[in-house]
């Protein structure tokens, strides 16, 4: 089967608004509701009936799609990215490759074998290679592995992940650690990484949000065997969440079909959560076991980045400008986030200014932040307003950044061949 390089799919009649950022391409198409954005996934899954249902992420401003995503671009999939941009102009869907960006955490170690064992573990994540993770729903940050990068410090740069209560108790007994840290979550890699490994919960005692639970976003799974099928089911949800007011997050995936309120977006200023989001997660049950879905409760999980810092205003507007993301409005949590809310909510913790070991060591975690090749010079120059500074560059497909703190990301591009 004959492969497409990235510049063949770039450059191809009908595709230019689809991007490359790792193996496969993407694009997002605006869309004024989730009702216009479900009828392109409704196209989508027609076009795909019979090869596979690509990755379709609907949110209530338009729709990512992601083509080959675990695989090279073939021609089929330049053939079909031309079919999906058609379709996308039928609905007077307008593309903004501008969207489009992926976020990757990147462990330096000396044990990568170690550290894979243990990440896979407690995120339940699958290996993508050798020294790679990946969420099996490809919603959260993948993890890679590599290099050698010591240090005696707790680094700066860690790692929330929220799971079904059976799968944390099991994570913990298999790594064979007891819980520590401020709130007795966190367990460490053997280079001393930490995670806070969460137990969720039910969204509601009763048995008409049975599919649902919040792990800090209220969220229900269900495995579907065919597009049409899965597109049947997201024409209901956006319909009731149109409806109802209430944004939702659907992720549609050759195996399923993931619903999600979005960080703490189903609940009430107390945590509790909000009688209307309940009545909508009611409906939606519903709805699904009529089209006869069961959930998955082992499959969904939450992951988010956080960062500790002394100067936490000049550190976030550091990462909200370099990530593009905007800042959450409630005063108490530190939050950024994605306003299209497809990449992971990043937080910041204060950090002992009497510490300058831990405050000037090198991390052994970073970021990549990989964008398309035209648009990564804005990102680089805001990064740099917000008070960064680039300090090395690898040819012109990856510059490495560090904000205020010392804290790095790499920008990365795919080499155009």
């Amino acid at each position: 089967m004959h492969r497409a390089t990235a510049t063949e799919f770039q450059m191809a009649d009908g595709v230019r608004v689809w991007r490359v950022l790792d193996t496969g391409a993407s694009a997002w198409f605006d869309a004024p509701s989730m009702t216009a954005g479900a009828a392109l996934v409704r196209r989508i899954a027609e076009l795909t009936a019979a090869t596979g249902m690509p990755h379709a992420d609907l949110r209530p401003g338009g729709v990512r799609v992601r083509i080959g995503p675990e695989r090279d671009l073939t021609r089929a999939d330049v053939e079909l990215a031309r079919s999906l941009s058609a379709a996308a102009r039928d609905l007077g869907m307008a593309a903004v490759p501008a969207a489009l960006q992926a976020v990757a955490l990147v462990f330096d170690t000396g044990d990568p074998t170690s550290l894979v064992s243990f990440w896979r573990t407690v995120l339940g994540y699958e290996p993508i290679d050798v020294h790679g993770l990946a969420d099996p729903s490809r919603r959260s940050p993948a993890l890679s592995f590599h290099g050698s990068r010591h240090g005696p410090h707790r680094d700066r740069i860690h790692v929330d992940v929220v799971r079904p209560p059976d799968a944390v108790e099991a994570a913990r007994a298999a790594v064979g650690q007891e819980p520590f840290g401020a709130y007795g979550l966190a367990l460490a890699d053997a280079d001393g990484n930490e995670v806070d490994v969460v137990p969720g919960d039910r969204l509601s005692e009763g048995p008409e949000t049975a599919d649902w639970q919040v792990l800090f976003g209220a969220m229900a799974y269900y495995p579907v065997d065919s597009p049409l099928r899965a597109s049947a089911l997201v024409s209901t949800v956006a319909g009731l969440a149109d409806d109802a007011g209430v944004p939702l997050m659907v992720d549609v995936r050759p195996d399923g079909v993931t619903i999600d309120s979005g960080k703490d977006q189903w609940e009430d200023e107390e945590g509790s959560a909000t009688t209307r989001f309940v009545s909508l997660a009611a409906r939606v049950q519903a709805a699904a076991r009529e089209l006869g879905l069961s959930a998955d409760l082992t499959r969904p999980r939450f992951v988010q980045l956080g960062i500790d810092a002394v100067d936490v205003p000049a550190v976030r507007a550091f990462w909200a400008s370099v990530l593009g993301y905007a800042y959450d409005p409630r005063a108490f949590v530190t939050d950024i986030y994605d306003p299209r809310r497809l990449d992971p909510v990043v937080f910041f913790q204060a950090m002992d200014a009497s510490d300058p070991e831990r405050r000037q060591h090198r991390n052994r975690v970073h970021v990549d932040l990989l964008v398309p090749n035209d648009h990564a010079r804005a990102r680089v120059d805001a990064a740099v307003a917000a008070g960064g500074r680039v300090v090395a560059e690898t040819a012109p497909s990856r510059r490495t950044l560090v904000d205020p703190e010392g804290n790095e990301v790499d920008i990365v591009t795919l080499p155009q061949t």
